[in-house]
């Protein structure tokens, strides 16, 4: 008996194609976009733990030196090998840019080395000797190779024009992400620069690492590889992800519960006929709950194959944002896990509950005369409006409770963004509801007054939708106000923060002489030092940096927030400027005292807090002087140079790179800083923008078969409007005209909405995981670019299905509407 009725009811989406492409679109694109993120976070999660495995065999432990500027001497390395350490292998790391502008990290390495630090190693199908020899080939994984569009035995050309190669393809999966294999000549070859970039080392017993650790000097340090380590410094990455995944899910679950709405309003005379004949609400319940599991399996096994395939186009562009920002080594080839495959299975089921309980229970509950006398229930579109408004002032409610009584965090601004979109969400149609009914009485041309009429009835079927496309419209405009103020604060911080025409590395030995050559060249203005070291605290190690008391180097730090004469203070007495991101972490502000590592008598009183956007963690300012009186011996040097002139930069560098043996990477110049600085900024935040922009797809897909679906299941009032003498021009521009009010009232909602995520993601969200406070900036030409291609959408959506009614007669569209 259950199968008849479930073909009754499935004989719906025969009639009405678009319906089933809309229930299917909604869920699919919602499960799809959140497979994608989640199959994204899940695989780099599981690459920390892997990431630094190279030949088979993984090198937990890793002697670097604590200052990134500096290497470490080969002859080090060369001295452990003596004292019978095998168990280590050197690295040289270089990244380099590819004449396109991809980033990738060359990896140079001793393979004889390699071979005797794990006996397991199985190079019999990689010729060791062909890496090691002239022209030195590379060794990549195919995916890299298909990111970089290179084929067995081709070369990478990079921005200088040189050609690195013949590349050849890793079979084993030695090499991940985006790194490269190489012999550590070709990196001799690239950088002329020598030292090593760290040392890894197989797990040992403890007396032996103990031994290690004891051998070595004061500029390095050991330690292990840790997943959590990686996963704690990327965790607010992975958290915006997430977010941006929910949202666009919650998106697709409002079309997919608008499309299921008007589904059931639509199958109202079936399900009042086949009351009639006997079948009770039971098993219309049962039938109508087969329909719904094979829904959730169509769009769920839709979703993960859409989802998949989504993570694979982004995984590219996610592995080098976490190479750039935490030297993380992540994969490109994003396989099936089941751990995602459950994830959103459980939140197929749970959204459907959630969207299909309450038409399911209004569709069963009315009487059956009523449903099979084509009485509409979208006479109770109000209603449901008035509760839907009432549940709306709850989330107000909620999150005025818990704005006032939570304190602040990342987590807590993501519970607040998310009570004020849902209420504001919940709450729109009603205000549209309510303002088309009013109008529709009060207006005088009656052209119009049927306008708003027909436009608050046909909100029972483009309510919802209005509802998810203003929250895609809402996402994008926070999206691109939040990347836009960061980017210009970002900008704006580096022009004030790279005072120095020219930045240079040197060695501890080499800097006095540099600097002494560098004051005898008639271009040269002065010349800044810039010590840098670390203190270790109880909790956490601080980055310690000097600065001298020229104007200049004043003027180049970003002051938040200092006492009067900070300046002066910070020069003759015992006081620190420190990062903002420090201060926030630690709940320090000025005129409070610190301590600079374990042990130190001395009490560091903060002078005052300044911007840093260049890391999220602790980071103090001290002068000259008390560096030498407390930090004399330790850390290492960065020299400022300022010019009369920049054209003189490239030839100070040719000749500090020929004559003190300085390598590219050690001497930079104001601009290729700052080009670096924001090319890093714009490939972090591609992601948000790419999901942005497909949340917003989501929503206009929505509200466009909403549109379609609704308009070619009013052809009957369309064809008597006809028969009343109102003509197909006129006809066209009125359900354009409606549209577009419902276009522009959904933006004037979302506008502020959206704004006011962006002030919340900016001022509670990243201050909280970064500890980075940021300007505030609107960009209009933006909001008008994503209003007007939306609003284009629907017009072709309005426009549709009228086009092919209004080619026939009016009274032959009214005997096919019948």
């Amino acid at each position: 008996m259950l199968w008849p009725i479930v073909k009754a009811l499935l004989g719906h989406y025969r009639r009405h194609p678009l319906q089933i492409i809309l229930v299917w679109l909604g869920l699919t694109l919602g499960v799809s976009i959140y497979v994608g993120v989640a199959a994204i976070n899940h695989h780099a999660i599981e690459s920390y733990t892997s990431g630094e495995q190279l030949f088979s065999h993984s090198l937990p432990y890793q002697i670097h030196p604590k200052q990134s500027a500096t290497k470490i001497p080969q002859g080090f390395y060369i001295q452990l090998r003596r004292e019978g350490f095998t168990q280590c292998a050197p690295f040289d790391l270089l990244r380099i840019s590819t004449r396109e502008g991809k980033d990738i990290v060359l990896v140079g390495v001793d393979p004889l080395a390699m071979a005797e630090v794990g006996s397991d190693t199985d190079l019999n199908h990689f010729s060791v000797l062909e890496i090691m020899q002239p022209p030195y080939p590379l060794v990549m994984n195919q995916e890299l190779a298909s990111y970089l569009h290179i084929q067995k035995g081709g070369f990478i050309t990079l921005a200088d024009g040189k050609n690195l190669g013949p590349v050849l393809i890793d079979t084993n999966n030695w090499v991940e992400g985006t790194r490269v294999l190489v012999d550590m000549a070709m990196i001799r070859q690239l950088n002329r620069n020598g030292g090593l970039s760290y040392i890894g080392c197989r797990a040992m017993p403890n007396e032996t690492l103990e031994r290690l650790r004891l051998r070595l000097p004061g500029g390095m340090t050991l330690s292990k590889s840790s997943r959590t380590e990686l996963e704690s410094m990327s965790k607010a990455f992975h958290i915006n992800l997430s977010a941006m995944g929910m949202l666009s899910f919650g998106v697709g679950l409002f079309i997919f519960y608008q499309a299921m709405s008007l589904s059931f309003i639509q199958r109202q005379t079936v399900v009042g006929t086949l009351r009639q004949m006997g079948v009770s609400r039971w098993q219309l319940a049962q039938g109508l709950c087969v329909e719904l599991f094979l829904l959730i399996l169509l769009c769920w096994g839709s979703g993960n194959i859409f989802g998949l395939m989504l993570a694979n186009q982004l995984i590219p562009t996610v592995s080098i944002t976490l190479a750039d920002l935490y030297d993380a080594n992540v994969g490109f080839n994003i396989t099936w896990s089941w751990v995602w495959v459950r994830e959103s299975l459980l939140m197929c089921i749970v959204g459907t509950m959630l969207s299909c309980s309450w038409p399911l229970v209004r569709l069963l509950r009315t009487q059956p005369i009523r449903l099979s006398a084509r009485l509409s229930l979208v006479r109770f579109a109000g209603l449901e409006f008035y509760w839907q408004a009432l549940i709306a002032c709850l989330c107000f409610i909620a999150l005025v409770v818990v704005y006032q009584t939570q304190e602040m965090n990342s987590d807590v601004g993501f519970l607040v963004i998310s009570l004020m979109m849902f209420g504001v969400a919940l709450f729109a149609p009603f205000i549209i509801f309510n303002l088309f009914t009013f109008l529709s009485y009060v207006l005088k041309w009656v052209k119009i007054r049927w306008l708003f009429a027909d436009a608050a009835a046909s909100m029972s079927y483009r309510g919802v939708a209005v509802m998810g496309f203003m929250l895609a419209i809402s996402a994008t405009i926070a999206i691109e106000t939040m990347i836009g103020s960061f980017r210009i604060t970002t900008e704006n911080w580096l022009d004030q923060k790279l005072a120095a025409d020219m930045y240079i590395y040197p060695t501890n030995s080499s800097a006095l002489r540099i600097t002494e050559w560098l004051s005898r060249q008639p271009e040269v203005e002065s010349v800044w030092w810039r010590w840098e070291g670390e203190a270790r605290t109880n909790s956490r190690t601080i980055e310690v940096v000097s600065t001298g008391s020229s104007p200049g180097e004043q003027q180049a730090l970003t002051v938040k927030v200092a006492t009067p004469d900070y300046w002066y203070l910070l020069h003759h007495y015992t006081g620190v400027m420190i990062s903002e991101s420090m201060a926030v972490k630690d709940n320090l502000k000025p005129g409070d005292y610190i301590a600079l590592g374990e042990g130190d008598p001395t009490k560091w009183q903060v002078l005052g807090i300044y911007y840093d956007y260049g890391n999220p963690y602790g980071q103090v300012i001290v002068s000259h002087k008390s560096w030498v009186e407390h930090f004399s011996g330790r850390g290492s040097v960065a020299l400022g140079v300022n010019l009369d002139s920049k054209d003189e930069i490239a030839r100070l560098t040719n000749y500090l790179e020929s004559y003190y043996h300085l390598s590219p990477e050690r001497v930079f110049d104001n601009s290729s800083l700052h080009d670096k600085a924001m090319r890093v900024f714009d490939r972090t935040f591609t992601i948000a923008d790419t999901l942005g922009k497909l949340t917003l797809l989501v929503g206009v897909f929505g509200i466009f078969f909403a549109t379609v679906a609704g308009e070619v299941s009013r052809q009957r009032q369309v064809a008597l409007l006809r028969c009343f003498g109102i003509s197909a021009k006129e006809l066209i521009m009125l359900s354009a005209l409606q549209l577009f009010i419902f276009g522009v009232t959904s933006a004037l909602i979302a506008i502020p909405l959206g704004l006011y995520i962006a002030d919340m993601m900016v001022n509670v969200v990243l201050e909280q995981s970064f500890g980075w406070s940021i300007q505030f900036y609107m960009m209009p030409w933006d909001y008008l670019s994503t209003f007007a291609w939306t609003m284009a959408a629907l017009m072709v959506a309005g426009v549709l299905p009228l086009s092919e009614l209004v080619r026939r007669t009016p009274i032959k569209s009214l005997r096919d509407a019948l």
